[in-house]
């Protein structure tokens, strides 16, 4: 749940529909299988998605492998090294017995008989109330008066603004009385002509399973159309062989991580690197989510970009708190700096049973304002993962570091053997992408073509455009050699578009709402001066510079 001591004070929320709308016009995100009515849960990337895409996920692959924290020194004084790795979607099943993902990666779900509607149990918002002379009103039961809704597949949000309350309530007047870090929030309001306490917050398990059949619908109201709640498994059954018989199941995995860890000392026997190190990850997975939602935010087949970063036991809260501040660090970098990202430590109570501290970084979503949903988790992990692999495998997962341990007489260690401690930082690249998007959407009624996607400069799909003014006089030939230079320097890092059709003023609108940051128009004077006009996206403002310096203009402002 979100914290009401996050939800600060911002702007009126963007438009999540406007927003989808413009990515399913340019060319960013499609409803798979669109044309048969799409499959929910699951999503395709237009040509101007799969680039953005392609360059935020290079640009974390620049960041925490190839050139780990920019080149920056780690706790330890020196260097940051991270290696790569690439593993299957279909691991042996006894990885996912090990990881407890066979056993406990279930989520609680509800069916409605009447509509076939299914929800999540641990998302069902009760308004717990009862007289204002009676005892406060609590989660224990179901006492006088109670309502109990929901918007089905919405994770319980308590807002500061009241107006989802008195939606779900159906009454107006509400007077908060107190609120807690839980969620819950206490209000005054009339109901039935009654003055009464209201308590909003999720119904308890236990009594949704004790009272499930006197509990309305969050689909019809009515009562008694509830089924049980019961368990479902996340995971993607599948089979490998001809067989398919029960010997033959396999799962899809449900995170990266897993291959990281069952191949860490295959990856420290084979490499040079020494502790601590990192192996990062890009990679899909796949969750057989209840109730997917929200656009891209919560699909059934997603992309995570995840490093495992192993260290001394006795080193790895430093390393924790290194990773976890230099991951907010980067996505400010990356064009979410602002009030709508923010950083928050896990409660004692979140953290999971082999946690040691965890970190998200969230994000203001427009579907989630005022609250934050996550974007990526920093989780101290323990030594869980290599114990767990350790004990179902029988292979040794221990780490042999030369580097330390007594000094020996001829000066060197001893050496000492431990299993190392995790600290992951895992993003979810769709949901870095979809970010990117709502950040940069912006709507400027006083431009000739109001939307326009302000990205930032380097994960920008198109990096550049050029236009000739006219299609005649020589312009197409200049604008034609200005694109194929460009073209060929930045072709790894997006398109660079060359448009000769409409007018310039409607060229200029396609490429603000592609977020192209720059475009270079070859008009009359290019062939007096050999100068072009720079349109920039975000201001509308233009200056004419060398067409000999266009290029390095370019490179200067993508900071390649």
């Amino acid at each position: 749940m979100t914290d009401p001591a996050n939800t600060t004070a911002s702007p009126a929320p963007k438009s999540m529909d406007a927003i989808m709308a413009l990515c399913k016009r340019r060319g960013f995100i499609f409803q798979a299988s669109d044309i048969y009515g799409g499959i929910n849960g699951f999503w395709d990337y237009g040509p101007l998605g799969a680039q953005l895409k392609k360059n935020l996920r290079d640009a974390w692959w620049q960041d925490m492998i190839m050139r780990p924290c920019w080149g920056a020194n780690g706790p330890n004084g020196q260097p940051v090294r991270c290696v790569p790795l690439e593993t299957r979607i279909i691991q042996h099943p006894k990885v996912w017995e090990a990881s407890g993902h066979v056993a406990g990666f279930n989520d609680p779900m509800v069916d409605d008989k009447e509509t076939k509607g299914r929800f999540r149990a641990d998302h069902l918002i009760g308004a717990f109330c009862a007289p204002i002379d009676a005892p406060a009103p609590t989660t224990a039961g179901l006492p006088a008066f109670t309502i109990v809704s929901s918007t089905p597949g919405e994770a319980v949000t308590i807002l500061t603004d009241d107006k989802k309350l008195r939606k779900l309530l159906g009454v107006d007047g509400l007077e908060p009385v107190a609120a807690s870090s839980s969620g819950q929030a206490l209000f005054k309001c009339e109901y039935k002509g009654k003055p009464v306490h209201a308590l909003f917050a999720q119904v308890p398990m236990e009594t949704l399973k004790a009272q499930f059949g006197n509990i309305p619908s969050p689909f019809t109201g009515k009562p008694g159309s509830l089924t049980e709640p019961r368990q479902f498994n996340l995971m993607f059954k599948t089979y490998v062989g001809a067989t398919a018989s029960q010997d033959d199941i396999a799962y899809l995995r449900p995170e990266t991580a897993q291959g990281i860890f069952v191949h860490f000392k295959n990856v420290a026997d084979t490499t040079r690197v020494k502790m601590p190190f990192g192996i990062g990850n890009v990679g899909t997975s796949f969750r057989n989510e209840v109730t997917p939602r929200n656009f891209t935010f919560r699909s059934r087949e997603f992309e995570q970009m995840e490093l495992e970063f192993f260290c001394h036991p006795d080193e790895s809260q430093e390393w924790y708190k290194f990773w976890r501040d230099f991951r907010m660090e980067w996505w400010k970098r990356i064009g979410l700096a602002g009030e709508n990202l923010i950083l928050r430590e896990h409660d004692k109570d979140e953290l999971s049973h082999y946690s040691c501290g965890t970190s998200d970084v969230e994000y203001r979503f427009p579907f989630t304002a005022p609250g934050f949903g996550e974007l990526e988790g920093i989780a101290h992990r323990g030594n869980f993962d290599l114990t767990q692999h350790q004990k179902h495998s029988g292979a040794k997962m221990e780490y042999n570091d030369t580097e330390r341990g007594e000094i020996l007489p001829n000066g060197g260690r001893r050496g000492e053997r431990y299993l190392p401690h995790c600290i992951e930082p895992a993003a979810g690249l769709d949901r870095g992408v979809l970010a990117i998007l709502c950040e940069a959407y912006t709507k400027d009624e006083s431009r000739p073509s109001p939307e326009f996607m302000k990205f930032n400069p380097r994960v920008a799909p198109i990096k550049a455009a050029v236009f000739p003014l006219v299609g005649k006089d020589g312009m197409p030939e200049v604008a034609d050699k200005l694109h194929a230079e460009l073209s060929a320097r930045f072709w790894r890092l997006g398109a660079i578009e060359c448009d000769e059709k409409q007018t310039i003023g409607k060229r200029y609108a396609r490429m603000d709402e592609a977020g192209c940051p720059f475009c270079f128009t070859i008009d009359g004077d290019t062939l007096k001066d050999q100068t072009v006009t720079v349109r920039d996206r975000d201001t509308g403002g233009q200056q004419r510079i060398g067409i000999d310096k266009v290029s390095a203009f370019v490179a200067d402002k993508i900071g390649e």
